[in-house]
């Protein structure tokens, strides 16, 4: 009998033949110019000098060319370089962590529901079946007025809980990096579902008494990715506005959207949502590009909001009985996975490596071509960054976006611990997760970072960041305190 042919994908370590044509596609351009640099160089070391002197010496230049050909090559650097865009730096951001007196546990909360909705048993145990799987822990935040029974979401307490989260963050801020409220060129303020008048952003004006030709803006309804709606909107002021800085600032209000009624759909943001803020400071001065940690690559934004479906996802709505909350439609996780596939077409390009975007367009070639039934070739996206901050929604978003870009625990672990440690923060919640990364000492010079926001509407946002420098353990900040007792472990269901 002849001998059996030899399985391929077992003689042949497939993952290093991968390596191998990622790293022959991606260097492509470098092995075809060294061979041809390297004939040059030999031609010219054969020529000698005395050759070089004639060939040169017979060349004849006039003035007139002279100044022409020099007028033209200053003429081209200069267009050049002003339509270059100008490089946003971050310099620093900060992160609010609430006192150990808004604590709330999980026998809190479920205690809390009981009293609350007490003619509502079913409600309570929906309440307690959420909790139970959500992937939050027993240290999350809720402010004061939602300790009270019944909650007291009154206009006041609202004020004092924007008040607390935004002034303690940019007070950490200023402390942090010096900046004093005579430097702030552009102030941009989000905050979804809580829009007072005079805005939050006249609220921090008039607090540290900022200028008066101050270009500020106040975002709200624009759900849990606005903050990455914030930061595309400050790139776009300091590309038109020279050697300036723009203070970002994400929050979400807790105080007045707390919930009080017993439909289901509007009882999961009760069971979610927590205290929290972050500053961030922006900058497009070259000085600024030392001391910075980051440095802002692509921001990419993706609206769904002509689909209905997708408009109505998130939506806030009175239940029957008028009281107000926010509705969470079943569909929610289908239209985010549907907003992220148009998210990473328009972001794979300028940031995967061209081995990776040849694999895509092969297979979208050969399905459109040979045979639709052909697996879709999901572009690696570990490939193009180190690090993932991916929106702390909920532990359902998390697991989708770790399945559908083939991620490992690791890249999601920042995610995952942030949920636990402080619950769902709205916007700010990418900036916990970068600071987890930081605190891990894991953040190195060059690294790639990736933040992903899905919000209200329905949006997908990215940001691309890259490391200005190797950052060292933050000795302050929302993790100072217990980052050595992360990564815990997570069970699917916490028994209550």
């Amino acid at each position: 009998m002849p001998e059996p042919v030899p399985n391929f994908s077992n003689s042949v370590k497939l993952k290093y033949v991968k390596l191998g044509y990622q790293y022959l596609v991606n260097n492509f351009l470098t092995f075809l110019l060294v061979p041809i640099m390297a004939g040059l160089s030999m031609e010219v070391i054969k020529v000698g000098p005395e050759e070089i002197l004639s060939i040169w010496n017979s060349l004849n230049f006039d003035l007139v060319q002279i100044l022409c050909s020099s007028f033209l090559i200053i003429f081209v650097a200069t267009v050049y370089f002003m339509s270059k865009p100008r490089s946003i730096y971050l310099v620093d951001y900060s992160c609010y962590k609430a006192p150990v007196t808004c604590r709330v546990p999980f026998s809190t909360f479920m205690e809390h529901s009981r009293l609350i909705l007490k003619d509502n048993p079913k409600s309570v145990e929906f309440q307690m079946r959420i909790l139970e799987r959500s992937g939050l822990g027993e240290e999350t935040c809720l402010p004061p007025s939602t300790h009270y029974i019944p909650p007291q979401p009154t206009m006041e307490s609202a004020r004092q809980e924007a008040e607390v989260v935004i002034f303690t963050v940019i007070d950490d801020l200023m402390k942090k990096t010096g900046l004093k409220p005579k430097d702030i060129d552009i102030l941009i303020v989000n905050c979804s579902l809580f829009s007072p008048t005079p805005s939050l952003s006249a609220m921090v004006v008039n607090k540290y008494k900022l200028r008066s030709n101050i270009k500020s803006y106040n975002l709200s309804g624009m759900g849990c990715s606005a903050g990455l709606i914030s930061i595309d909107l400050a790139r776009d002021l300091l590309q038109v506005v020279p050697n300036s800085c723009a203070l970002v600032v994400s929050t979400e209000i807790i105080t007045p959207n707390y919930y009080q009624g017993a439909e289901r759909a509007m009882l999961l943001p009760n069971c979610l949502f927590r205290m929290g803020g972050a500053a961030i400071l922006l900058s497009n001065k070259r000085k600024d590009s030392y001391r910075a940690k980051y440095r802002l690559m692509h921001v990419v934004r993706t609206h769904k909001g002509a689909d209905d479906k997708a408009f109505r996802c998130v939506f806030q709505q009175e239940d029957p009985q008028g009281k107000v909350g926010i509705n969470l439609s079943k569909d929610l996780m289908v239209i985010a996975g549907e907003a992220l596939k148009s998210n990473i077409t328009t972001i794979g390009p300028l940031v995967l490596p061209a081995s990776e975007q040849l694999l895509f367009l092969f297979t979208l070639i050969g399905r459109k071509i040979f045979n639709p039934k052909w697996k879709a070739y999901i572009p690696d996206f570990k490939q193009a960054f180190e690090h993932f901050c991916i929106h702390a929604g909920g532990r359902a978003v998390i697991d989708e976006l770790q399945k559908n870009l083939q991620l490992s625990a690791e890249h999601v672990e920042a995610s995952r611990m942030t949920l636990h440690k402080f619950g769902n923060t709205s916007s700010s919640s990418l900036w916990y997760e970068m600071n987890y990364i930081e605190a891990k000492g894991r953040m190195k010079k060059g690294d790639r970072v990736w933040q992903i926001a899905f919000g209200s509407g329905f949006k997908c946002n990215s940001a691309v960041w890259k490391c200005n420098r190797t950052i060292k353990k933050p000795t302050d900040g929302p993790w100072a305190d217990c980052i050595d007792r992360y990564p815990v472990f997570i069970p699917e269901i916490v028994k209550l």
